[in-house]
């Protein structure tokens, strides 16, 4: 018991944060000499050091010997503490250091295909004022299916993304940024391009190509009358398919209006074969925290009359 009385009492300092940072790397490294390459000093400074930090904590961390390296109870628990600890303690020093300098770092975001086109330029006006913000900001951007996305940016791969709202993850945070209307069209050349009128039966009789990635059950409805003898992963390759003349689909306005302002295409009853698609950006529930990841997401919530999506 009288050791105890030495534990820590709530004053942490630097040398204490040295031996912290010591014992993690000793942990994730799997023992002593393991450790040593990745600190560069020596195995007996490292079994100094954690004798310093068990004396400190009043506690045994670690079983080491002819047996193995392996933590102990307390030592699993401390080592999880350590870890959120120095993460508040670099996220710390990260906020005040960017007071004092250009906002810097990276931004990693993923997009689903053909929001470009999109009327209103929320994402487009975001990053610019995030490069104003911080000249020295890396935007990096992956236009992959929404799927991935959300993978990317739950693992920490993405910092955030812009997907559909099909579904709501528990681990995501949303921001709603637009509404996207989609008609059914059909190409120059199709039989239907030309017609006054267009029925409901030729339609249904059509061949048509519909999307083979995650729509909600109201947009799935709306392409279950077609007749689906073609598929596409994305909008681009469904308006490939519509532009040869042999297929009708649905495809965002703001994506067709160019081939319908030059006269390739047209809309096929527009006021019945029309559905929205609502889209939101995301990021992860718990992240660290991220300065230029606030920065774009606090220029995005102006654009869009929001809140932070964090």
């Amino acid at each position: 018991m009288a050791r105890r009385k030495e534990a820590l009492t709530g004053q942490l300092s630097d040398a204490d944060l040295r031996l912290l940072r010591i014992y993690r790397k000793v942990v994730e490294c799997g023992g002593f000499s393991a450790a040593e390459v990745e600190l560069n000093i020596s195995r007996a400074a490292i079994s100094m050091a954690m004798n310093d930090l068990e004396t400190r904590l009043a506690l045994r961390l670690c079983q080491r010997g002819r047996s193995g390296f392996a933590l102990t109870d307390e030592g699993a628990e401390v080592y999880e503490a350590t870890l959120q600890l120095l993460a508040a303690t670099e996220g710390f020093r990260t906020r005040v250091n960017s007071l004092h300098a250009w906002l810097k770092g990276e931004l990693n975001i993923g997009i689903t295909d053909n929001l470009v086109t999109m009327p209103e330029m929320h994402i487009t006006d975001a990053l610019s004022a995030l490069k104003s913000r911080g000249p020295g900001v890396r935007i990096n951007i992956r236009m992959i299916p929404p799927h991935d996305i959300e993978l990317g940016v739950l693992d920490g791969r993405l910092h955030t993304g812009v997907v559909p709202a099909i579904k709501t993850l528990p681990g995501l945070h949303y921001l709603s940024l637009y509404e996207e209307t989609s008609q059914l069209y059909c190409a120059r050349g199709h039989a239907l391009f030309d017609a006054g009128t267009v029925t409901e039966e030729e339609l249904a009789g059509s061949d048509a190509v519909t999307p083979a990635y995650a729509q909600s059950p109201e947009i799935k409805a709306q392409h279950e009358s077609l007749m689906a003898t073609a598929s596409a992963t994305d909008r681009e390759g469904i308006a490939f398919l519509i532009l040869t003349g042999r297929y009708i689909g649905y495809l965002p306005t703001h994506v067709a209006e160019r081939w319908v302002r030059d006269g390739r295409m047209r809309a096929l009853k527009p006021e019945t074969y029309r559905y929205v698609t609502r889209y939101s950006a995301i990021t992860r529930k718990g992240a660290p925290p991220n300065l230029v990841l606030e920065s774009y997401l606090e220029e995005l919530g102006l654009r869009v009359g929001g809140e932070s999506a964090r």
